[in-house]
């Protein structure tokens, strides 16, 4: 009777154990969804918005040229020998994700930085000749358009609510191999790993490998919260541990490299750096938090608002500055000609000084210098009228024609194998005297006929075809 009674006891317990882990997953919100049974639904449902990318970049290979006394028989043998040589083709894969329905398409910029033509790839392996809309080398990501209309679009979720040890899904194109999915957790937020001034990684150990750069990183919902860009591996494989930018950091990038094919990001105008335990208490700070001002630039942002050498930036707006590095993240969140509130700590005493931001002198000399270099139609040259100086110094026979300054990326004229310093004598048969003339023959690109160019290239005669725009 004892052993029976104790067995009872037992049993009641088991019950009861039992009866509480099942109360717990049906009324404590998430826990139900903390050990996901299948990613396969996500896998389905997503295949259609990831893409492979590919590039081609022509590499002209620098070799040394003898040097031979001026007038020697060998000066122009060794001249045509290496101006003859045939420029070779760099390829690379990487990933990418479809923005929207008609045809915006993300990656990172080194996936497709310096490329002469990339191509993107879906899942029913249709492919798609892509125009590079804009990038950005500081957070590495590039937009990229192609023509298709009724596309499969990601949803893009909120970065903000991700926590660490929440399941993530990167989907991409690891060493070639298509459509891979991988799962793990988020191991960690705000990693910083020196690639940038505006490093605020999400760490993954989602498997990531060379070739899923560009790709997405889902949360469990199916919504793009991180796209993967790097990792940490001495063997050139995955060790666990995976980098993507947080997809909050990205968005306001996507527009504005959508709006305009650049990015104007603003800034204060001050040297900073992190704040020591010997400043600490020279500036009688309660703790090291914050962003020390060493040097303000005259007549910069911070400048005209009041800021000063000293000063201890503690707060943007309501976002709480703990160190150096957060603050340029912070103000990059921001537009040119924006008010922020700039909360610093001087003489021990707290006050917000209201600054308007201003642009980064080197984003300013970009959109210059595509302001200039605007008018490619859709061709993709940039053309000006050649000059007796610039014939002698291309080393040309011509006296008339049009100079190749610029060839865009993936352009019909970036396939025809133009090159930077071509002259482009004819075109269908016809003498182009200047940029406007050539703008005129190459009309007939837009009802899909072909130009047949003449090119004068350092004195040879070169012919090629610039085939109208794929669709």
């Amino acid at each position: 009777m004892i052993r029976s009674a104790n067995l009872l006891k037992e049993n009641e317990l088991k019950t009861y154990r039992l009866f509480i882990g099942i109360f717990m997953l049906l009324c404590v919100p998430g826990l139900t969804q903390a050990m996901p049974e299948s990613f396969a639904d996500l896998a389905t449902e997503q295949k259609y918005s990831v893409v492979n990318i590919s590039t081609t970049q022509k590499v002209r290979t620098q070799q040394m040229v003898p040097q031979m006394p001026f007038g020697s028989p060998f000066d122009d043998l060794f001249r045509d020998m290496f101006r003859n040589q045939q420029p070779q083709e760099r390829h690379s894969l990487g990933s990418g994700f479809i923005l929207s329905k008609d045809g915006y398409v993300i990656t990172n910029n080194h996936v497709v930085e310096g490329a002469d033509e990339v191509v993107v790839r879906n899942s029913d392996g249709e492919e798609f000749t892509a125009e590079i809309i804009g990038s950005d080398a500081k957070l590495d990501l590039a937009l990229l358009k192609i023509d298709a209309k009724g596309l499969h679009a990601v949803t893009l979720g909120d970065s903000k609510k991700l926590r660490v040890g929440d399941w993530v899904v990167a989907i991409g194109n690891p060493f070639g191999l298509e459509q891979t999915v991988t799962a793990g957790i988020v191991s960690a937020k705000g990693r910083v790993i020196g690639a940038g001034p505006y490093d605020n990684f999400i760490q993954t150990d989602a498997a990531i490998n060379p070739g899923n750069s560009g790709g997405p990183l889902f949360n469990a919902k199916g919504e793009v919260i991180g796209i993967n860009t790097a990792i940490y591996s001495r063997s050139g494989g995955n060790n666990g541990i995976g980098f993507a930018i947080p997809i909050n950091l990205a968005k306001s990038v996507f527009s504005e490299l959508r709006e305009s094919g650049k990015v104007r990001r603003a800034r204060l105008g001050v040297h900073i750096r992190d704040i020591d335990k010997e400043t600490m208490k020279a500036l009688g700070l309660k703790n090291r938090h914050g962003a020390l001002i060493p040097q303000v630039e005259a007549g910069s942002a911070a400048d005209k608002a009041g800021i000063q050498a000293g000063d201890v930036i503690v707060r943007i707006d309501k976002d709480e500055i703990k160190q150096a590095h957060d603050l340029p993240i912070r103000v990059a969140g921001h537009k040119p000609g924006d008010k922020v509130n700039v909360g610093i700590i001087r003489d021990g005493k707290r006050i917000t000084i209201p600054v308007v931001v201003e642009a980064m002198p080197d984003d300013e000399m970009l959109s210059a210098s595509k302001k200039r270099n605007k008018k490619d139609a859709s061709h993709g040259l940039v053309l000006e009228s050649l000059t007796p100086e610039t014939a002698e110094a291309l080393r040309v026979r011509t006296k008339r024609g049009v100079v190749v300054r610029q060839i865009r990326r993936g352009s019909p004229a970036a396939r025809a194998a133009i090159e930077n310093g071509d002259v482009i004598v004819k075109v269908n048969g016809r003498v182009v005297a200047n940029p406007k003339a050539f703008e005129k023959y190459a009309k007939v690109l837009e009802d899909g006929v072909a130009l047949r160019v003449l090119i004068d290239r350092h004195g040879d005669q070169v012919f090629t075809v610039i085939y109208p725009p794929r669709k």
